[in-house]
């Protein structure tokens, strides 16, 4: 067994699931309804990846390519979107699909609101998500970044009018210091971190990924395409993957629904280790957290998502560094026929895991588990494009190898 790869199954009953109606197929279409409303709204593409499926023995290789994203090379805004339209629809009593981007902005909404300040702990994409909202409804955002963040991303944050700095904390502390300014100014928090007393916000985050969800699933109806065996999803707190998944445990149903994948680094695998505790308690990574995946280096597991991970959600993997920069490589290397995706650090570590575990013959455990072979119809999220271009660069050309 190759110890740098961990991974353990959960095994579900079919009565006392946790529910995921919220993040289901009616309610994403009323989330897409409202994303739809903005003039940069377009789906972003679904790669078809026939000649990568066929190298590495796969029936069919899909891959959404989320670099596209609103002009902000990442899938992040979708949540911090959705969850700040929510809110500002909660404070006027009112239903969000009364709020289309439109009537956002008018003169009589903002009367009606006033100034408001949104505030956000990021390594980039989230808090990049959260200040082109306010900005594009004028009103201010926040953003802290855990040390290590790149200044490119915090370049792209401040250029939106944030409020935006990197601190020495790792992300959780990050996480902790937004809610402190939060409670001290009045300062509304945008946070996909659930706790008891914060769930509002960090469930509306969730429910704005299904947007990319639902597209997926009617780019694959349009290509007439079978319904996906396997869906792999990354996990940083376990929002997008948890949205994500109830989305499809929805559609549907337990019994009939994808085998779904999580994916972690092994240096911030808190959702590997509280699904492999299994003991109704969550398990947290302290630290700095060293990893390239900067979006999934979160060391405290979202509440909310974790209940729809543990009850429908089957594998969860903790896996090294090189993965995700074999799947860099692998997406922006294409073979001939096959599209070219830039995919980052967290975006590309899915794909990377499937390559890896098809290629790998010491991991034949791992991709049994998985239940991989030629029939098998796989569709993995890319979250983000190269949002740290030189990191992307150092990565791409110079390599990280299992040696890492």
């Amino acid at each position: 067994m190759n110890e740098c790869f961990k991974a353990v199954h959960l095994s579900h009953g079919s009565a006392g699931l946790e529910p995921v109606k919220r993040f289901g197929y009616e309610n994403a279409q009323k989330v897409q309804a409202f994303h739809a409303s903005f003039p940069e709204y377009a789906p972003t593409p679904l790669v078809s990846l026939d000649g990568l499926a066929g190298k590495l023995g796969l029936g069919n290789l899909y891959v959404k390519d989320e670099s596209y994203r609103f002009g902000l090379n990442a899938f992040k805004v979708l949540g911090g979107s959705y969850a700040i339209g929510s809110y500002i629809a909660k404070r006027l009593g009112m239903d969000i699909s009364e709020l289309p981007y439109e009537r956002l902005v008018s003169q009589e909404i903002r009367q009606k609101l006033g100034e408001i300040t949104f505030v956000t702990a990021t390594d980039g994409n989230h808090g990049r998500g959260v200040a082109w909202t306010a900005n594009r409804l004028g009103q201010k955002a926040v953003v802290y970044m855990p040390k290590g963040s790149a200044e490119e991303r915090l370049r792209n944050i401040q250029a939106l009018g944030a409020e935006a700095s990197i601190t020495d904390l790792n992300y959780d502390d990050a996480v902790r210091l937004a809610n402190s300014g939060a409670e001290k100014y009045g300062w509304v928090m945008v946070q996909d971190t659930a706790w008891e007393g914060y769930e509002d916000i960090p469930a509306w985050i969730m429910q704005g990924y299904t947007t990319m969800a639902l597209e997926a699933v009617q780019q694959l109806r349009q290509l007439k395409a079978e319904k996906p065996t396997h869906v792999f999803l990354q996990a940083g707190v376990g929002a997008l993957s948890g949205g994500v998944t109830g989305f499809f445990a929805d559609l549907y149903g337990d019994g009939q629904r994808p085998i779904i994948t999580i994916v972690e680094p092994n240096k911030a695998d808190c959702i590997y280790r509280t699904a492999k505790a299994d003991d109704g308690k969550l398990h947290f990574v302290t630290g700095q957290m060293d990893t390239i995946m900067a979006g999934l280096a979160c060391g405290e597991p979202c509440t909310i998502g974790w209940k729809v991970l543990h009850d429908h959600a089957d594998n969860f993997v903790s896996c090294p560094d090189y993965t995700a920069a074999k799947g860099m490589r692998v997406l922006g290397n294409p073979l001939p026929g096959d599209t070219r995706v830039i995919s980052g650090e967290s975006g590309a570590a899915t794909l990377g895991l499937v390559a890896e575990v098809m290629q790998n013959e010491s991991l034949d455990w791992l991709r049994e588990q998985l239940q991989l072979d030629e029939h098998s119809r796989v569709l993995c999220f890319s979250t983000e494009g190269d949002t740290d271009r030189e990191n992307y660069r150092r990565i791409v050309w110079d390599g990280l190898h299992p040696s890492f």
